[in-house]
């Protein structure tokens, strides 16, 4: 009985076209070239690192493709049991006629030998959009990306204002702000005409979010302008702040993204928690890791300042969840999102999506991103979350609350796609 209703719930959803709301596509070379790109993604490097292949043999310089590969395989075996084995599986499965089930030192050369013919295809791009059901791919594109060379009504671009924030001390920071933009900045009005210039440009070529990951001691707060054209005229001479001086400068900035946002009508992407290098030995992009101290509390000036600007919000554990959907259930403009990286494995995402789909009104919950960084990877990641959403919908409403299926197909489609419309716009 519920296996059944689990499926006639989730044929409609799988059905569905889909928009990935966040990823770090790459939209000049959105898809993979050989197996490496989807092996070397960091799930993988690092699982492999952790079981103990050594960090050498992963990144040493000059390796080809197809030998990283040949490395990698042998430590597959290790980690069959996780969630991301099965995403490389089905990825492999689709779209690559994969019949096996396990990919061993026996079978690998002849799947990369076979992927590598598919991935050469003039039309492989298209062919995996079309494949994983993808209308729109959201990027993350640096501040002084020029946003040539793709079109932004299939890639949409996202402002990501990281270094902007967090590395501004740096030379080479301040100076690609300088070329983008036309200013150098020497006070607090014309930093914020120099971001402004940055948003200008963004909006012009179709921009739908502004997004920040942020570490989990970082509380924004307004900043004095007295205090702030003290701190930016002290960075754009180039001379060093101290550890105080560099709060109030990310505090100045982002307090001006946030002011922008409300300005241009953005959304503004919080992803909240993360340490960087903790592991400093690690691989590649699997060096960092959450933090269970932070609090939504840090943002409640933030909050409350900006009534006007929708904040989906991405945290990493599921203590942080909570107090996301009690801040949800609360304030207007904060947006449950996702299921971000260390959060992004079924048992977090089943016990997350139960509590959002419970406690938040459903007009305020974007489902899922893939976070991926090529496109092959949103066909396996949406289809996880498709399952465990139809499962969630099948026991909790159907069967729990006796909806009929298809009020609890239009609830799965609403946070499947419907609020990432309402959030970000529609395309034309």
């Amino acid at each position: 009985m519920t296996q059944s209703l689990i499926a006639e719930i989730l044929e409609p959803l799988e059905s569905m076209r889909l928009i990935d709301p966040h990823t770090h596509i790459n939209p000049l070379r959105a898809a993979s070239s050989t197996l490496a790109d989807i092996l070397g993604y960091h799930y993988y490097t690092e699982l492999a690192h952790s079981a103990g292949l050594p960090k050498s043999k992963i990144e040493e310089p000059g390796i080809s493709a197809k030998e990283k590969v040949e490395r990698l395989v042998p430590w597959l075996a290790t980690i069959e049991n996780t969630a991301q084995y099965s995403w490389l599986l089905e990825m492999c499965q689709v779209f690559f006629d994969f019949k096996g089930d396990r990919i061993t030192e026996a079978n690998w050369e002849s799947l990369y030998d076979h992927s590598l013919q598919k991935m050469q295809s003039a039309d492989w791009e298209q062919t995996v959009l079309d494949r994983s059901g993808l209308d729109q791919v959201f990027l993350t594109n640096d501040f002084d990306d020029p946003l040539q060379g793709f079109d932004t009504r299939k890639f949409v671009p996202c402002l990501r204002t990281d270094d902007l924030v967090f590395h501004l001390t740096q030379p080479s920071v301040r100076e690609r702000l300088q070329r983008a933009t036309g200013v150098s900045p020497g006070s607090s009005g014309s930093f914020k005409q120099a971001i402004g210039r940055l948003f200008d440009h963004f909006k012009a070529r179709g921009v739908r979010a502004c997004a920040i990951s942020l570490p989990p001691d970082f509380s924004p707060s307004s900043v004095t302008a007295s205090a702030a054209d003290a701190v930016i005229a002290k960075v754009f001479c180039g001379s060093d702040l101290t550890s105080d001086e560099t709060c109030v400068l990310s505090r100045f900035v982002f307090w001006s993204l946030a002011e922008l946002c409300a300005e241009h009508r953005l959304p503004f992407d919080l992803m909240i928690g993360v340490n960087r290098r903790v592991y400093e030995h690690g691989v590649f992009q699997g060096q960092d890791l959450f933090d269970s101290r932070v609090s939504l509390i840090q943002y409640k000036a933030l909050f409350n300042a900006f009534p006007s600007v929708v904040f989906p919000v991405s945290v990493l554990s599921e203590t942080s969840n909570q107090e996301l959907v009690s801040y949800s259930w609360i304030f207007p403009n904060v947006v449950t999102c996702g299921h971000w990286w260390y959060s992004n494995i079924p048992v977090y995402i089943e016990r997350d999506t139960r509590g959002r789909l419970q406690a938040v009104p459903q007009t305020k919950q974007i489902g899922y991103y893939s976070d991926m960084y090529k496109l092959e990877f949103a066909l396996p990641k949406f289809a996880m979350y498709r399952r465990i959403l139809a499962k969630v919908l099948a026991e909790d409403f159907v069967i729990g609350r006796h909806w009929c299926v298809e009020k609890a197909v239009s609830l799965g489609k609403t946070v499947l796609r419907g609020n990432i419309e309402a959030v970000f716009g529609k395309s034309d």
